[in-house]
Parts: C-alpha cells; structure tokens; sequence
C-alpha cells in the first residue's frame, strides 16, 4: 500500500523524471514528502510563472517532458502564462496541480478552480486524478499525450485527500510516444519535386528535433544545395555559418530573403506550422493555396491543411522524415547552387552588426564582441521585446539545443529559461538578454538562479520604456505617450542585493570588460546596458519612427 504522493513520485520515476520546478503548496504536501527519499532535483521556484516557464525550457532543450508542480488557485492562474508558452511553441510540460479535497468540489471551496474549463484552451489535455490507483495510467496517459504529433503541455490535478489515501494500484511503466513516419512514395514524390525546381528552399521549425536530426538534414541540404531558412526563434537548427543558410524567417525578416520565399517555386517546410509571426502575417504563403508549390511535413495530420494547402503533406516528425532522406540524391545536378551561395551573402550582410548608434552605448559593437567571446554551445535565452532583434538578427546560432526563446512572444520568460538552462547543463555558459520591463516580469527567479549556484550571465538593456509597445505608439499615434515609460531599479545594486554579481555599461567600451568580470565571478550576474531610448531598433531611432 501507498500513498497517492507516493505513487505520483514512482510513476515520474518509471518515466525518467530527473527534474522538477515548483512552487510549494499545501494541497500537495504528500507529493513534496515522496520527493524527500529520491533523487529527483527539486528547482524551488519564486513565482508559478517562472516555474513553468523553466519547466517549458526543458522540454525545449531535451525534447522530454518539463515538469511542474504548483498549488490549487492563484498558483495555478500564475502558472497559465507558461502553458500558453508550451501550447504556442508546441513543447512536451506537464504540469501538476494540487487541487481541493475531493468531498469540497463544486462548492467554490477555498481557492478551487475548474481546470478543465480554466485550461482547456492552453493545455492538450485537463484530467483530475480522482482515484489513486489510476496514477499509472493518468501519468502515462499524461506523458503520451505530451509528447505525441504536436507536442504541448498536459494539466494533471491531484485533489488533496486522495494524494494522501493508501491504494493498491499496478506498478507504473514508461510511456511510449506516439510516432508517425513517412511513406516511400512520399520520398519520391517529394525527390521528383525537387528535381523538377528551379527555385526551392527549405524552411525548419517546431519541435521533435535531435542533434542527429539537425545534423543528417545539414547534409541533406549540402548534397541538394538547398537553401536553408530557420523559423521564428528556431535558429538553433541550422547552422548559421553553413553556406547552404538563407537566414531566420520571422519577425524583420531580411527583405532579400523574404523576395526569395515569396517566388520560390517550391517550398519545403519541415515541423513548423508557419503561423503569423513566420509567415510575416500570413503574407509570405498565401492562405489557403499557396502559389508555391508547398510540401508540409508535420508530425500532426490535424495541422497539415489546417491554415494552408500542402501540394505534397506529409505526417511525420522531422526526425524520422530526416532519417528517411537519408539515401537520397539529386541523379542530376542542380541549377540552383549560385542562387544558395548568393542567399547566404545576403544573409551574412544582414547579420552583421551596424557599428554606430544614438546615444554612448551602441549594441552593434557589443553584439560584434559576444560573437567573438563566446563559445559554440553557448545557449542564449531571451523573452520578448526589441532588445531580442540585437540577439536574433546579429548572433549566428552554430550548434542544437543552444536557444530557449518564446515563439509565443511571451515577457519574463528569459530569466527562468536562463536558470532551467544552467541548471541542466552546468558546464555551458547561459547567457540571457532582457529588456527592463521584460527582466522584472519574472526578475524573482534571479534569487532561484542565486539559491542553486547557477552563474548565468543576465543582460539587461534598459531604456526606461516598454520598447515595443512604444515602437508603435509613436508610430500609430506619434508624439501621444501614454502607459509606456519605466520606473527602473539599479540593476546592478539588484544583482548585489540578491547575493550576486552587479555591473553596469554606460559607455560602449565598458561593456567587454564588464562580461569578463562577470563571466568570472562565478555568481549569477546582471549587466545593466543603459541604452539610449532613441535606439529603439538596428535601423531606425525613435523620432524617425515618431515622425514617420
């Protein structure tokens, strides 16, 4: 006989469990009580957001389950933020809820909720786990889900009494997921379309990718001399350097590159359903029939047709439809070559970093130092805001698992990615960029990053404002500011306060100093950029926006 906590524990073991993110409530004390006696890294979070946003970056970076636990009510609701995260960017989290005690449902009892109606939109599934001795298959179901076609985040709730209730119940096993593979005919089908193009280029996105995957679709692309495009903050799957890379395709794509999209004859997008931000607003692809010919592979059939029309659909993960291209080859050679060198010149021009800006700090030069510092396995984490387009336009992604960054668009989320990035990969460095008002959205968890020892170098690029949002303020009602400027703390006097390590760059030619003494402290770190609200994006400064 055991508890329901305990058989919650023995069913995240049997799945291979080896981290958790949480923040602690007494709804699920018999859940916390069964961690004591294992080895599972339990990561005490500040806030529930954080928690299941580091639960989200390790899904991203593993491509296992993140795993989150949180109380009933208010944790729950905060918690929300990172399930929208895992839903729109399509990444394997489940997340655990203590919830009421079984005989106080429907009463509105103290801090109850209805999940399944709360979550419904931002989960693949809501399930309550009324009997203990259905953890087994709740938890396995949980994993299966989470993981299979389009992966995304689940929602287990655990009512209080029943974690706590002695069961019988069968020992559980490790799930399987769910694969889909592509067919021999689609392979041909998909060889005679290149073969017959003169204009294609590949397009990678979405989830369910490996090391190996990444790697074997490089040579792929090398003995087809295909062009090669990354989605929205998907860079990390295709080597930047490479001469077959065309550059990302997302929010201020290269103009050049999105003329080429848009005349290609032949599109092949590989794991990624191309949504708004990609698709430029649904411009580059027209919707529901492409004027390319389009070949979707999708590890979901339910998204292939969805928004557009495939000439060729294809329902596998990019792993496996990799793995099947394996043998193949082009049986004449292809015209396109000079057209692939010529789009990664393009690129190569577009990602290099303009030496000049308004105001003492330039990020141009400070993006042109990261690039020569930093190793190849550097992951680099960011949430959302202007600040990112220094980072996604001007650093070139070299190696797998190296990004942990929101297709969804969502603030805060670069500080917990940073810290669940440190803590699964201790020997690499992690460095993550926020703006001011992304960084205090989940800046708490600086405190979790200085708890465990995790040294993550922080860079805050503070201009006083919710950049963004005035980016169009000023632009669709110029001169009008309202709800928009920052009240900022010193970061650096933050850093320290926290237990960690502070600098502050008020002049470009601080900044390389300041990353050394950083990098060297060993402590987590902020760097505060204090950058000139005038330079609110690489091209264009804030009274050039203002005045059109």
């Amino acid at each position: 006989m055991k508890t329901g906590g305990e058989r919650i524990v023995e069913a995240l073991k049997a799945n291979g469990v080896k981290r958790i993110a949480c923040v602690p409530g007494e709804s699920y004390l018999a859940v916390l009580d069964a961690l004591y006696d294992t080895d599972i890294d339990v990561v005490v979070c500040r806030q529930e957001g954080g928690a299941a946003m580091m639960a989200d970056a390790w899904g991203r970076l593993t491509g296992e389950p993140g795993i989150c636990m949180v109380t009933r009510g208010p944790g729950a609701m905060n918690a929300c933020a990172g399930l929208h995260v895992s839903r729109q960017d399509s990444i394997p989290m489940i997340l655990f809820i203590g919830q009421v005690q079984r005989d106080a449902r429907e009463r509105e009892a103290f801090q109850e909720v209805e999940y399944r109606r709360a979550f419904t939109e931002v989960a693949k599934w809501v399930g309550e786990i009324d009997d203990p001795a259905r953890i087994p298959e709740f938890v396995t179901r949980a994993f299966a889900i989470a993981t299979s076609g389009r992966p995304g985040p689940v929602v287990l709730t655990l009512p209080e009494d029943m974690l706590r209730q002695l069961s019988e119940a069968p020992a559980a096993k490790a799930y399987l997921p769910v694969e889909s593979h592509p067919g021999r005919s689609q392979i041909r089908a998909l060889e005679a379309l290149l073969a017959g193009a003169e204009r294609p280029i590949a397009i990678l996105g979405g989830t369910r990718w490996t090391k190996d995957a990444v790697a074997a679709f490089q040579t792929f692309a090398e003995r087809w001399h295909l062009p090669v495009g990354c989605s929205f903050r998907r860079q990390m799957l295709f080597d930047h350097l490479h001469p077959n890379y065309a550059g990302d395709v997302g929010i201020g794509i290269n103009p050049a590159l999105a003329a080429e999209i848009r005349s290609a004859d032949l599109v092949l997008l590989i794991g990624g359903r191309f949504s708004e931000m990609p698709s430029s607003g649904y411009t580059l692809l027209d919707v529901p029939y492409p004027r390319q010919t389009l070949v979707h592979v999708y590890p979901d059939p339910g998204e292939l047709g969805r928004v557009y029309r495939p000439d060729l659909a294809i329902a596998a993960s990019p792993r496996d439809f990799v793995a099947a291209l394996e043998e193949h080859a082009p049986a004449e050679p292809v015209t396109w070559q000079a057209r692939t060198a010529a789009m990664h010149a393009a690129y190569l021009a577009w990602s290099t970093p303009p030496l000049t800006g308004p105001g003492h700090v330039q990020m141009g030069p400070i993006m042109t130092w990261i690039e020569a510092n930093t190793r190849a396995d550097t992951i680099f984490t960011n949430g959302a805001g202007n600040y990112a387009t220094w980072l996604h336009r001007f650093h070139r992604f070299r190696q797998f698992a190296t990004q942990a960054a929101p297709t969804s668009g969502s603030m805060g989320y670069g500080l917990p990615a940073a810290v669940a990035a440190k803590r699964l990969f201790p020997d690499r460095e992690v460095v993550c960029f926020a703006g001011d008002g992304c960084f205090l959205m989940h800046g708490q968890e600086f405190a979790t990053a200085v708890r465990y020892g995790l040294p993550i170098v922080v860079l805050v690029i503070n201009n006083g404002m919710y950049g963004t949002i005035r980016m169009h303020q000023e632009r669709d009602y110029p001169g009008r500011v309202s709800a928009t400027d920052l009240t900022n703390p010193d970061f650096a006097d933050l850093a320290r306060a926290y237990g960690g390590h502070g600098e502050t760059v008020a002049h470009t030619t601080e900044f390389a100093a300041a990353f050394e003494r950083a990098r060297s402290s060993g402590k987590p770190a902020i760097i505060e950029i204090r950058l000139d609200p005038e330079a609110i994006t690489p091209a264009r400064t804030l009274t050039q926006i203002r005045n059109g």
